[in-house]
């Protein structure tokens, strides 16, 4: 009977798809649709306004798209959401009055108001205009909103809604600074004229006359006001009411590029408008203030913040002068909880300079708190940089402490300023990086993640107010992502490790996170049928004296063949030799399969990757293909020295930046690499975005030295190896223009040991099975002949 039992459980797992005895990973299999493949994790948790409930986006049914789900006490078995009680339920974002009581949001294109005691909706508008961004006037009487590019304000008791802009396109003559030469000119030609024609001087007094008796008994006209030379994208209303500020946005005048798509419904060519490259003349963030009574507009005052006219340090190595002063992206103000003072971020063009200061509405001028210089570029976790974001910035309850987060010891940690005394504090130190930093209900106490334990292990934590002893809430290892309950009482987690994708969990105490249930079981029998493996996590000694974390997946001895690859990921600013599920799923899979075959693999957090610091963020800064690739080779090293690895035996791959990285190791770093695999890879720095770009490197007109250095296109002919080049067509991050320009390069060089593969139907990252499969049989072939 024991036997019979024994060859059952044998049969099922070869039904499954698996052999008990030999594991048989393909590629077929491992790049099949995921949803149906490995299944679908929980995402986009929220908790219900009371607290009682989870909800969360699902799909364990294998649906063409998740759904809304639903756990409640005593989270047991998740229950899917009708849609009837989906369009009962309040939004899932909006803004809260101080209390906590009622929430505005809006939904498709009305604004509501829930009550959270009550649990009751009422619509506070219905028209054909679209109102948008609600949020409570000072005294919470009022809703203040946006509609048809304008604010308005609604009275909560009488629903009298009463129009405060009156916003146009154009410079206007409202606007502090207009020439007084024009007004002084055109004054006397009018003059001029009205002394020498009678029926106009008798025409302007009938006019004003006229005006005069209309003024004595209509309403007074909302004053028009310019935005400039841009277009207003976000605005607010002052606590006060005495004044709205608004942020202007002038659109870059660069030439945009076009990808052309080749395989269409209408059997034409058609071409897809796509960004625009590096260097060229940039939008820019404006913010100004309408003063509500003087109608005078002007904008935020930033000329006496320091080193505006420096140059950078770069310019010393060219023959050049550093004319005029940087231009400045400004973000809109956050205000002090009694709406008496705001605070406002700015940051250079050339995002080296990050400024934090307070805001006098009254003229726009600016009391400095905080300048955070860097002179690679501004960054980390919650504080912003690439030209999108000022970075996370609030208040305390006693209104004179405000928070923010900074790289001044190295890492990203919290810190607060006494706005009054300009008395820095720091919150949170040591080597790791804090992310998501909030305040419970009451504002007492901070909740937040960090990587304190291990730079690849995020948890949840909480400390005092004003700093102090910092508690775990989760040791679970991995990432846990929590969600806090409406009360902060209550944790919903995401949890995920390095061989299994994220499942739902629950804590009903956040006191003793031993009492965690799991909600989700979301990964299917067959997937789950496979022993994946738990990579090592090491360090190795890099040539500077670094220490660099890295995944080692070893194959069995029996097996072994003495071969490695390196996979590098994408991004640069990324993180994977953590120890949670990595969005590299795939390619964690082919490392799977890999070891199967014999190989040894290593993934190298190298310098530019996230999670460790700001010398390790900047590392690259100049010269991509410096640092993080003698990363890879001096990993390769590792694996010579430690783990008896053949030095002729060496692959590598990646896609995005890991392609980048894989054409500099196989033109520049020839004999370290026998083959190599580069997936959508930029070849030329100069032919990329903007606002990445720029950052690390400067632009090719101001830093040629930096892009030239970094571009492989220029370093082609020290190609020795094998070479695979794949890239999808409609690619319009990295353009498929950038593989053109280098296979005519090694063209006209010769080369003859490099193949390209193309993907008509991809964009950068694809998302049709039958491209992964294509590509990465590509890879695993080309390791297969050359490799062994």
């Amino acid at each position: 009977m024991k036997k019979l039992l024994l060859i059952l459980v044998l049969v099922g797992l070869t039904t499954l798809g698996f052999s008990q005895n030999k594991p048989n990973l393909t590629v077929e299999k491992i790049m099949q649709n995921p949803t149906t493949w490995i299944g679908t994790s929980p995402s986009s948790v929220f908790w219900s306004e009371d607290g009682k409930t989870i909800y969360f986006d699902w799909n364990p049914e294998n649906n063409a798209a998740d759904s809304l789900y639903k756990v409640s006490a005593p989270w047991t078995t998740p229950v899917k959401v009708s849609m009837t009680e989906q369009k009962k339920m309040p939004s899932r974002r909006g803004e809260y009055n101080r209390a906590k009581s009622l929430k505005l949001y809006d939904r498709e294109g009305d604004l509501y108001i829930y009550d959270v005691k009550k649990g009751t909706e009422k619509r506070l508008t219905q028209t054909e205009s679209r109102e948008s961004s609600p949020s409570f006037s000072q005294d919470e009487k009022s809703v203040v909103f946006t509609s048809n590019n304008n604010l308005f304000k609604m009275d909560l008791a009488s629903g009298f809604i009463t129009q405060i802009t009156n916003f146009s396109s154009g410079n206007g003559n409202n606007r502090r600074g207009n020439s007084e030469k024009s007004t002084e000119r055109d004054q006397a030609l009018e003059e001029s004229q009205l002394e020498l024609f009678s029926i106009l001087k008798n025409e302007k007094e009938l006019k004003n006359a006229s005006k005069e008796f209309n003024d004595k008994f209509q309403s007074k006209p909302l004053k028009e006001i310019s935005a400039g030379g841009g277009f207003v994208a976000s605005m607010m209303l002052s606590p006060d009411e005495n004044f709205v500020v608004f942020l202007s946005f002038e659109r870059s005048s660069d030439k945009n590029t076009i990808v052309p798509d080749y395989v269409t419904e209408s059997g034409y060519t058609e071409d897809l408008n796509a960004r625009s490259k590096v260097g060229g003349v940039q939008g820019r963030r404006t913010v100004s203030i309408y003063d509500r009574k003087s109608e005078q507009v002007y904008e935020v005052n930033s000329a006496e913040l320091p080193d505006l006219d420096k140059a950078p340090e770069y310019y010393s190595e060219y023959d050049r002068k550093f004319e005029g002063k940087k231009k400045l992206n400004t973000f809109l103000p956050v205000w002090s909880l009694d709406g008496k003072k705001a605070v406002i971020s700015l940051t250079t063009d050339d995002n080296k300079d990050r400024y934090i200061a307070l805001l006098n509405l009254n003229d726009g001028n600016l009391t400095l708190l905080d300048h955070q210089h860097d002179e690679a570029w501004i960054g980390g976790p919650g504080i912003g940089g690439w030209g999108f974001s000022g970075g996370d910035m609030g208040w305390l309850p006693d209104n004179k402490h405000i928070y923010f987060q900074s790289e001044v010891s190295g890492y990203s940690h919290l810190y607060l300023m006494n706005v009054e005394t300009k008395e820095r504090k720091a919150l949170t130190s040591g080597n790791y990086e804090v992310y998501s930093p909030q305040l419970n209900k009451d504002k007492t106490a901070w909740f937040f993640e960090a990587n304190i334990e291990h730079p690849g292990i995020s948890q949840a934590y909480t400390m005092p107010l004003m700093g102090g002893k910092i508690t775990p809430l989760t040791d679970m290892g991995g990432k846990a992502d929590v969600t806090f309950s409406p009360d902060f009482t209550k944790m919903a987690i995401l949890h995920s490790t390095a061989n299994h994708p994220e499942e739902l969990y629950v804590s009903e105490k956040i006191s003793k996170p031993e009492n965690i249930k799991k909600i989700t079981n979301s990964t299917t029998a067959e997937w789950e049928s496979y022993p994946w493996r738990t990579p090592q996590f090491i360090t190795f000694e890099a040539r500077d004296g670094a220490n660099v974390y890295a995944r080692l997946y070893e194959p069995e001895n029996n097996v072994k063949n003495n071969a490695a690859v390196v996979f590098v990921h994408g991004a640069g600013y990324l993180q994977n030799a953590h120890q949670w599920w990595s969005t590299y799923f795939r390619e964690y899979m082919f490392h799977n399969l890999l070891v199967e075959k014999g190989y040894t693999v290593i993934d190298i957090d190298y310098r530019g990757s996230s999670g460790y610091g700001r010398d390790w963020r900047t590392g690259i800064y100049r010269h991509m293909g410096g640092k993080d690739l003698t990363d890879q080779v001096d990993g390769v090293n590792y694996l010579i020295k430690e783990k008896g690895i053949d030095k002729n035996k060496i692959g590598i791959y990646g896609g995005s930046y890991g392609g980048f990285i894989t054409l500099m190791a196989m033109f520049t770093e020839a004999d370290s690499f026998t083959s190599g695999a580069a997936l959508r890879s930029v070849t030329d720095w100069a032919h990329y975005n903007h606002g990445y770009t720029s950052n690390i490197l400067n632009t090719p007109t101001l830093d040629s030295i930096a892009y030239r250095r970094s571009s492989p296109i220029y370093f082609a002919e020290g190609l020795k190896g094998n070479l695979l080049i794949c890239h999808g067509m409609v690619d319009t991050n990295v353009h498929f223009q950038d593989v053109v320009r280098l296979s005519q390069r090694l063209i006209e060089l010769g080369k003859d040991n490099w193949e390209m593969a193309v993907f008509p139907k991809e964009n950068h990252g694809f998302v049709h099975p039958s491209s992964w499969t294509d590509e990465y049989k590509r890879i695993l072939k080309l390791f297969e002949e050359t490799l062994k």
